[in-house]
């Protein structure tokens, strides 16, 4: 890219009402930088439905911008953290299940976790605790219409896959608020990703202190594969006074 593009994020690929989602965006942004590994930093809510505008910057990364707003930027970034080895499928279609059932609060219409999108209009990523290991996981089928024209699941996607696993470690296993936006997001995709194939996500805590909790995330097959791996800074919202 030598140059700005213009970019508008459709309103069914929003996180929270009106706002893009945030490991879609983080995706777009990572194609477009030059590594293989890519932090996204988020600076402000990407609006849907509303032109944006992409720009290279001098590291090999890129910049996203509204007017003379800053959203977010894109650079090069150190691998991120080893991952645990992903739970079963079983095990995996367990806790979603259980997730499903008693899902936690402030549940939202995400494109990434919402409860009510199907396969072809989410990505379901229903993150329930693990019932032998400090984890979440969501075990979930990419429907054909979140498919490429390869047959595969787009980048964008793949990076998507990798973000709000964070938001249920945070939930279910800190003890996090509802409202939870994702700060930064660093990933590396491994390998393509087939859509009509079973898949894992997954994520675990790394740590945390104040509002702001780090998360490890990572994307596996069903047969345990991995296909994805990230690191993500979330941050809670403020204490109702």
């Amino acid at each position: 890219m030598t140059d700005f593009e213009t970019i508008t994020v459709p309103g069914h690929l929003s996180g929270y009402p009106g706002v893009a989602f945030g490991g879609y965006v983080a995706g777009v942004l990572a194609a477009r930088a030059d590594a293989k590994t890519v932090r996204v930093d988020f600076r402000r809510p990407v609006p849907t439905e509303a032109p944006v505008r992409l720009a290279p910057t001098a590291d090999g990364g890129v910049e996203l911008v509204d007017g003379e707003l800053l959203l977010a930027t894109a650079s090069p970034a150190e691998p991120p953290v080893d991952a645990p080895g992903p739970p079963s499928w079983e095990l995996a279609s367990a806790a979603a299940e259980a997730y499903r059932a008693a899902p936690p609060d402030g549940m939202v219409d995400c494109f990434g976790c919402g409860l009510h999108r199907t396969p072809d209009t989410g990505l379901r990523l229903h993150c329930g605790r693990v019932s032998d290991a400090p984890l979440v996981a969501a075990a979930w089928t990419p429907g054909p219409a979140l498919a490429g024209g390869d047959g595969l699941l787009p980048p964008e996607l793949v990076w998507g896959a990798l973000d709000c696993p964070g938001n249920a470690a945070g939930r279910l296993l800190d003890g996090r608020r509802a409202g939870a936006v994702t700060a930064a997001l660093t990933a590396r995709l491994l390998r393509p990703v087939p859509v009509g194939a079973g898949l894992v996500s997954y994520a675990w805590l790394l740590g945390g202190e104040g509002r702001k909790y780090r998360v490890g995330t990572a994307l596996a097959t069903a047969d345990g594969d991995l296909c994805a791996l990230g690191e993500a800074l979330w941050v809670e919202p403020r204490a109702q006074s």
